[in-house]
């Protein structure tokens, strides 16, 4: 069972989201925050249950997803978990200060059904060490 969590503020997002990874063929929980203060109050406590795997949304309200993904990255009981940046914002210094920051992979939100299923399947799916082992800029990017 893979531990999933998505960090949105927005809704139809996040609903969209629990959709399209309901039909991946996948054994996922998936827990939902919207706000990226939420998400990093729940990995600091000292009994929570790390997940594998978190996608980020980079704008949003409190605590946004570049500030996450810094303590996420620059913390040694989180610094592990594999964060896949998932944003709108296409902004090539976006994906720089990400890439820099220690993002696993960069996702621009699809825009439909069909298209954020296959990027949820390659990147729950995806050998992450292997992956890790030989990033660069063209791995870290993934276009849809």
């Amino acid at each position: 069972m893979l531990n999933v969590f998505l960090v949105d503020d927005d809704e139809d997002d996040r609903l969209f989201f629990q959709e399209a990874i309901e039909e991946v063929n996948v054994d996922v929980t998936l827990s939902l925050y919207n706000n990226g203060q939420d998400v990093m109050d729940y990995l600091y406590k000292s009994d929570s249950t790390l997940p594998e795997l978190i996608f980020l949304d980079l704008n949003m309200p409190i605590k946004n997803g570049m500030e996450c993904l810094r303590e996420i990255k620059t913390n040694p009981r989180l610094k592990n978990i594999i964060v896949a940046i998932y944003s709108t914002s296409s902004s090539e210094e976006d994906i720089e200060r990400t890439f820099i920051n220690g993002a696993n992979i960069y996702i621009n939100k699809p825009t439909n059904f069909a298209a954020l299923k296959n990027a949820i399947a390659k990147v729950v799916k995806l050998n992450w060490q292997y992956h890790t082992s030989n990033l660069n800029r063209e791995t870290f990017l993934y276009r849809i």
